[in-house]
């Protein structure tokens, strides 16, 4: 999916609020900003979103030597481990705990703050737990899942992923399959690593665990290598906003999320607040 001009001032948003979490003074916001904002002037802005977010936060990042998500990250994966045991209750005691597990993974996709600014995780699951889907592809997945050996799975956030791993169980129990992982390479907003997999021990439920682009390393989600890991896999699954932006052009994937932005609402011909299970 290619970036709108509504992507520009979104992430000028997102590196204003990711250097707030670094506590550093107002003069230096405005000095990355303004680096920022130099370099989205010269940069290609008909490429995907998550490329353009890709050059900024990079920029973010070497300005204050780190991740300014780390305690953010960590706050959310302990959040969303902390209802875990409720919800699991809540999956395992539903008529079809593998759609159930569903919505509940598609409710942890709130947990974003490259979209959202606030957000109620208990409040979201329980409304998602009976909202319509917008799309809803759910007797494809289970017909492809009965037959699927291997499945590629592109997470999404910090905390969220506490919610996939739900699924995941749920999965296994259905099918006996290897489940290839897919997280960024190094940090870039609350996006989810392999540090965030083990810290919630996901990384213990999947066999193999391979790397997208930060910006500084690991796979652009439209690359030739990405293209190549979805034709190796039988079931594909592609989990919220930023996946479906930089997956789209693939065909035989499942994306799961909730629509958090106008661009998405926009491209998905639905609204905000959509919650989305479409085979494209």
């Amino acid at each position: 999916m290619k970036a709108k001009v509504d992507c520009i001032p979104c992430v000028q948003r997102q590196i204003i609020k990711a250097a707030q979490f670094s506590n550093i003074k107002e003069e230096e916001i405005e000095e990355i900003l303004r680096e920022v904002m130099q370099v989205l002037l010269k940069i290609n802005w008909h490429t995907t979103p998550p490329e353009i977010a890709h050059v900024a936060h990079r920029i973010l990042r070497e300005y204050i030597g780190g991740d300014p998500y780390k305690e953010v990250k960590k706050e959310s994966n302990d959040l969303a481990m902390k209802i875990y045991p409720e919800v699991k209750r809540i999956v395992e005691g539903s008529e079809d705990p593998l759609r159930t597990a569903i919505r509940v993974a598609i409710a942890g996709n709130i947990i974003d703050f490259g979209a959202m600014l606030d957000f109620d995780l208990e409040k979201t699951i329980k409304e998602v737990l009976n909202k319509k889907f917008a799309y809803d592809d759910y007797p494809l997945f289970v017909k492809k899942l009965e037959s699927a050996e291997k499945i590629l799975y592109f997470f999404d956030n910090a905390g969220e992923i506490v919610f996939d791993k739900l699924l995941i169980e749920e999965i296994k129990k259905k099918r006996d399959a290897k489940i290839t992982a897919v997280v960024k390479a190094g940090p870039i907003i609350n996006d989810a690593t392999e540090d965030d997999l083990k810290y919630v021990s996901l990384d213990s439920l999947v066999d193999e665990i391979r790397y997208l682009s930060n910006g500084e390393k690991g796979y652009e989600r439209n690359s030739g290598e990405v293209g190549r890991w979805i034709k190796e896999h039988d079931l594909i699954i592609s989990k919220g906003q930023g996946n479906y932006e930089g997956l789209s052009e693939w065909k035989g994937i499942f994306y799961m999320l909730m629509i958090k932005c106008s661009v998405i609402a926009e491209d998905l011909n639905g609204k905000i607040g959509d919650i989305v299970l479409l085979y494209k």
